[in-house]
């Protein structure tokens, strides 16, 4: 009986192991399942950097070349020279146009200048022929006046030399009949002859008050032709006054010239606008650079990061600022610690299940594929720890996300 019983414990021992591998194989699956869960991995990840690609703003040969490539570079270093004596010559003929607009504008400040008096000197002479008219007006006045005052005295004349003849005539028959004497008749006779003479000087003096009149009134209308003319040239000398305007707006177009000229001049050294890394450098001292061209990339160093694609299915227990642990399968056995920065929120449409994105409808397969695989989305991790040396740009790299359990307990 006794090795019947044994036989039977055996067995009831052997079930007995049986089962508890079975429920520790379970539960080692469940915990699996459950920290894959928690604190989601990929081994679908790479180590990335931003870059630039380094070209030149100016084209022209290179003159001097600082870098080779792989070289580590600090912010501020000279990458490279272009040969800038032709934009050293630009700036100077910039700097000596805008020197010859200044000089033009004082020149013709100048001009403006002797244009204003022109036009003072105009006016001058406008307000000189005013007074002479006033003047050959008022002469006119007097001569007219001069002329009425020798026109009475004519006629006062004329009446005394009538009145003198007629007395005369009147005395001289008298003498036969000796009513008067000789000497009466003389001194009729002479006063006569001095009332006539008196006559003539009267029509003598009127005739040069009328001369003097037609005078006064050919000069009044000379200084109304002056006073027109002085018009006319206050007139042209106004319209003769420049301005500086079309000089004064081109100062903003020779300014830009010498900024542009200087900015070309500046941008013929390459100055290293971050810590990086050269890479890609394929050419050397000499080679002619063209402007927008570029002649070899500049890795960002300062910030590194792992982009892991992550399943969709794994995406709820991702969140922005979670911490997360990175290893590059060049260096497996250090950990890196990191950041979450952001998720994907896009990928590319898989062709098989949507058809091709193109204008018109989409162009979608009639086909079904049995197995549905998961779309994967981008999950950007900063790399917090760790010399920038140690990375390189799309190493293969493992992201451990420690999510809310592990995330709870910091």
């Amino acid at each position: 009986m006794a090795p019947i019983e044994s036989e039977e414990n055996r067995r009831r021992i052997g079930r007995i192991i049986s089962v508890a591998s079975i429920l520790c194989a379970i539960v080692t699956g469940l915990l699996v399942l459950r920290e894959t869960e928690i604190n989601p991995r990929t081994d679908d990840a790479e180590v990335f950097a931003n870059f630039i690609g380094v070209a030149p703003v100016v084209s022209g040969p290179i003159v001097k070349l600082n870098v080779v490539d792989n070289q580590a570079v600090k912010q501020g270093e000279l990458l490279f020279d272009i040969d800038e004596r032709p934009y050293a010559y630009a700036l100077a003929h910039a700097t000596s146009d805008q020197a010859a607009l200044e000089g033009q504008i004082v020149d013709e400040r100048r001009t403006i200048a002797s244009q204003g008096s022109a036009v003072d000197v105009a006016k001058a002479s406008t307000k000189s022929s005013e007074a002479n008219i006033s003047r050959a007006a008022a002469a006119v006045d007097v001569a007219k006046a001069d002329v009425i005052s020798a026109q009475a005295a004519v006629d006062r004349a004329a009446a005394e030399s009538a009145y003198a003849n007629n007395n005369l005539h009147r005395v001289e028959p008298l003498l036969a009949k000796q009513f008067v004497t000789v000497d009466q008749v003389d001194q009729a006779k002479t006063l006569q002859a001095t009332r006539q003479q008196a006559l003539y000087q009267a029509r003598s003096q009127f005739a040069l008050a009328q001369a003097q009149l037609d005078s006064a009134q050919a000069q009044y209308k000379q200084a109304e032709a002056l006073l027109e003319q002085s018009h006319q040239q206050v007139q042209q000398a106004t319209h003769a006054v420049t301005t500086l305007e079309p000089l004064t707006a081109q100062r903003t177009g020779r300014t830009s010239a010498i900024d542009l000229a200087q900015y070309d001049l500046d941008n013929c050294k390459f100055i290293a606008p971050f810590n990086g890394r050269v890479t890609n450098l394929t050419i050397s001292e000499g080679a002619y650079a063209h402007t927008g061209q570029e002649i070899f990339t500049l890795i960002d160093t300062r910030t590194w990061w792992a982009v892991a694609n992550f399943r969709e299915t794994q995406l709820h227990h991702i969140h922005p600022g979670m911490k997360a642990d990175v290893y590059v399968l060049s260096r497996p056995n250090i950990r890196f610690q990191g950041v979450v920065d952001s998720i994907g929120f896009g990928v590319t449409p898989d062709a098989d299940i949507v058809g091709k994105l193109v204008q018109g409808l989409p162009d979608v397969q009639r086909t079904l594929n049995w197995v549905h695989l998961a779309s994967r989305f981008p999950v950007r991790v900063r790399i917090e720890a760790g010399p920038n040396d140690l990375f390189r740009l799309s190493e293969s790299a493992v992201v451990v996300i420690r999510g809310d359990s592990l995330g709870t307990r910091d």
